[in-house]
Formats: C-alpha cells, sequence, structure tokens
C-alpha cells in the first residue's frame, strides 16, 4: 500500500528518449521594430550596510515582560501537574480495580 508504484522496467521511458519531443524551429519575432542604441546602464546606488535593530528596554517593558514570563511559566506547569494527577489518579482506580478483581476470583474459587 505504502510502496511507490514504479511502471516495470520494459515500459519505462528510457533517459535518451522522451516522452515530450522538443521544441525546435521556433523563431522569437523581436521585442520592437525600431534601430536604437541600447542605453547605458544605470550607475548603481551605493548600498548602505545593514543596521541592525536595536531593542531598548525601558524599565516598564522589563516588569511586563517578567509578568508575561511568570504567566507562561504558572500555565505550563499548572498543565503539567494536572497531567501528571491525572495519572496518578488513573494508575490509583486501576490498581484499585485489580485488587477488587483478585478478591472476586480468589472467593470464587474457595466456592
Amino acid at each position: 500500500m505504502f510502496t511507490p508504484k514504479i511502471p516495470p522496467p520494459d515500459t519505462a521511458p528510457t533517459p535518451a528518449t522522451s516522452l515530450v519531443p522538443p521544441l525546435t524551429g521556433l523563431v522569437h519575432p523581436p521585442a520592437c521594430t525600431c534601430h536604437h542604441t541600447p542605453a547605458a546602464p544605470p550607475a548603481p546606488v551605493p548600498v548602505a550596510p545593514p543596521s541592525r535593530p536595536t531593542v531598548q528596554l525601558t524599565p516598564g517593558s522589563l516588569v511586563v515582560a517578567a509578568a508575561g514570563g511568570t504567566a507562561m511559566v504558572l500555565i505550563i506547569g499548572t498543565v503539567l501537574v494536572s497531567m501528571l494527577l491525572a495519572t496518578a489518579i488513573t494508575a490509583a482506580s486501576v490498581a484499585i480495580c485489580a485488587v477488587v478483581l483478585r478478591s472476586l476470583l480468589n472467593n470464587q474459587k474457595g466456592n
């Protein structure tokens, strides 16, 4: 199902042959019929070196960044703790079910 569908070697086109015939004999007309000399290329424009933007941290932006980081840590921590708690509750309930089933099966053997 996931294997590639490659044609058998006898029907695959060889590299020397192509399914598309080559384009030969095509002549494009010139873009314009006027006879003029080409214009001189424009002078190169000097390029200024790229300047890296400077980040200016004000006391207010530092407080906002710290508050945002703290909020993210608290949210991610809450999610991870809740996932761990869900796993622990599930494990405990499976263990209780196993103990109950074991006691029921042991009671049936004794009767």
